[in-house]
């Protein structure tokens, strides 16, 4: 549980990875934990005095994001994606990071890679833009339903998160003229919908006609989640077997969302 592990937040020292330490730091606060900043080290940032500035420079970045005392600086070596993974597996509750869309490289933590790398997480991830708001109070958190067959680390979480911010929950669901929805939406609808109710969270649900033409359901969700307000959305990470076929892309597109809106994913 978050209460008792700490928070694991990314950093490839540039802005968006500020932003993921400022939310870090957020959740460690209200939940009572520490944060571990992560650097993987390229190859030309390994050897003395290149380490040394690296691990200035993450103490700066702590130090500006008013964590002192409160942060763990972790470095390693290796490839970036494989170290990352290997940490999450590590006795972490939640893995934060930057992502910075899909235009610019840094650390290759952009676009599919950013999708590949909440993929790879043995925890639950909270992926943040750069321009994510730094004054959020997840008042408010949009969870469309999903037709995977295990979706219960991810209703932890959810419940978890609303708990720590006394949020409200939507639970989301894109009606289509002349589609009915799967027994799978519909079973996890339910479990949804009894676990909130069971955990006394505040929660709506929403059945939302489609009034546009969309194939997937990456922007009706972003529409509606910026309309309500919305701190966060909470996703599925992998495809579900009803939407594989267009899933990486729409994933790809909430987690690079225009609003800039931070996305829970497991």
């Amino acid at each position: 549980m978050m209460k008792t592990l700490d928070i694991l937040c990314a950093s490839d020292l540039t802005q968006a990875s500020n932003t993921a330490l400022h939310y870090a730091l957020g959740l460690a606060e209200r939940a009572g934990t520490r944060v571990t900043l992560l650097h993987v080290l390229g190859k030309d940032e390994r050897a003395g005095d290149a380490r040394e500035l690296i691990n200035d420079r993450m103490e700066r970045q702590v130090m500006d994001a008013g964590g002192d005392g409160k942060v763990r600086v972790l470095l390693q070596e290796g490839e970036l994606l494989p170290a990352l993974e290997r940490e999450t597996a590590h006795g972490h509750s939640l893995f934060v990071l930057g992502t910075h869309g899909p235009h610019g490289l840094r650390q290759a933590l952009f676009g599919a890679d950013i999708l590949k790398v909440v993929r790879r997480s043995a925890i639950p991830s909270l992926v943040v833009q750069e321009e994510s708001p730094l004054q959020n109070t997840m008042a408010r958190i949009v969870m469309p339903v999903a037709g995977h067959s295990d979706i219960h680390t991810l209703l932890d979480t959810v419940c978890l998160l609303a708990r720590l911010h006394a949020s409200e929950v939507h639970v989301y669901q894109l009606v289509r003229p002349n589609e009915a929805p799967s027994d799978e939406l519909l079973t996890n609808k339910g479990v949804m919908l009894d676990r909130l109710r069971s955990e006394g969270i505040r929660h709506v649900e929403v059945n939302e006609p489609s009034t546009l033409f969309s194939i997937g359901f990456a922007e009706p969700t972003i529409r509606y989640a910026e309309r309500v307000g919305a701190g966060c959305i909470a996703i599925m990470a992998q495809a579900s077997d009803e939407y594989r076929y267009m899933a990486d892309a729409e994933k790809e597109r909430m987690l690079t969302n225009a609003p800039r809106i931070p996305v829970l994913c497991c």
